[in-house]
């Protein structure tokens, strides 16, 4: 075992059998996949049990992710760590305990919208971004309580300069791009990215189409110089891979990530009315094979080999390491209180 891990920070496949045996293909350390959308916790808890049944029905390919040590015993054992998340608080329903519920369950992210307001904060997709609620405040202490990462990787701009300021752990944007390269609602301002970087956050490179510039046909070469743009204003610490990637799910999926419960009509979200379903992948990365091809871009554009190995997963390592557990002294505190 050398180098640095291979680890996408985020995913939402049609998980099998197939894919589980592609990432091991790939080589693919660890993964955060996300387990719930617009669920409500009991709905979250009955995706979890499937969850289980993959571990217990695959147990040479993959297994439940719940600290940084488990990336380690994922690389001994030739197998991927599966760290859960979620798109949406909805899991959380609007009970602030099950904050620490779901991060026993596993759950180790946690974004405070997705696209539309939340009883949290703002999406990017509304007109106006009114920033984190009173309760969104209260969330996010309690998060960084528990160790549950705060994710903005759908919110809105003041949103998220709010949670990345309120929060006493580093967030994450798991899945996006920036702005300047590529004007998608869901991609990030250089004033965001700035913000996030100097605050010890994490930012994972998506390459969902709708958030690629020239979509499905982006160059390898273009993503890749982009990430080498961002790691000069962020800095190379703070980035890595997110790719969002959506392997076999059916069109029908799309809609309820983008529609959900909230709105009886189709919301077309980052597509348009005229193909309102998934696009097609770039053709250097349609499947967890592909990984390699993404390094051997980054090389190619001029990254050395540690910035390289960096961005593939050493940099969402580090980030496990400090963002998945109780602080030491948590219970200590607990202790003292109740005496």
């Amino acid at each position: 075992m050398t180098g640095a891990p291979l680890i996408d920070g985020l995913q939402y496949a049609r998980w099998s059998e197939k894919i589980f045996r592609q990432l091991r293909e790939g080589r693919v350390d660890a993964i955060h996949v996300t387990i719930t959308y617009h669920e409500n916790f009991r709905e979250t808890v009955h995706n979890i049990e499937q969850w289980n049944r993959w571990f217990e029905t695959y147990p040479d390919l993959i297994f439940q992710g719940r600290t940084a040590a488990d990336v380690t015993r994922a690389r001994q054992t030739g197998r991927t760590a599966i760290f859960f998340g979620s798109q949406n608080p909805s899991c959380m329903e609007d009970d602030i305990g099950l904050v620490e519920v779901l991060h026993t369950l596993g759950l180790r992210f946690m974004q405070l919208t997705y696209n539309n307001q939340s009883l949290l904060a703002t999406g990017c997709y509304e007109d106006e971004d009114t920033g984190i609620t009173r309760m969104g405040r209260e969330v996010i202490a309690e998060m960084n309580r528990v160790g549950l990462v705060v994710d903005m990787s759908h919110s809105g701009e003041r949103s998220t300069l709010e949670a990345i300021e309120l929060s006493t752990r580093p967030i994450a944007i798991t899945h996006a791009n920036p702005a300047g390269w590529h004007p998608a609602l869901r991609n990030k301002s250089d004033h965001v990215l700035q913000a996030l970087g100097q605050s010890g956050g994490m930012l994972g490179f998506s390459v969902y189409p709708h958030h690629l510039k020239d979509g499905s046909a982006c160059r390898l070469q273009d993503f890749c110089e982009m990430i080498a743009r961002t790691a000069d204003l962020m800095g190379i610490e703070r980035i890595g891979i997110g790719t969002d990637l959506c392997q076999d799910q059916p069109d029908s999926i799309v809609e309820w990530m983008r529609t959900g419960r909230w709105t009886k009509s189709i919301d077309y979200g980052e597509g348009t009315a005229a193909a309102p379903g998934f696009p097609e992948m770039p053709h250097w990365f349609s499947d967890n094979r592909h990984f390699n091809q993404i390094a051997d871009g980054l090389s190619a554009v001029g990254m050395t080999a540690g910035d390289v190995q960096a961005v593939m997963g050493g940099n969402w390592l580090r980030f496990f390491e400090a963002s998945f557990e109780a602080p030491a002294n948590a219970s200590e505190k607990v202790s003292q209180a109740a005496e």
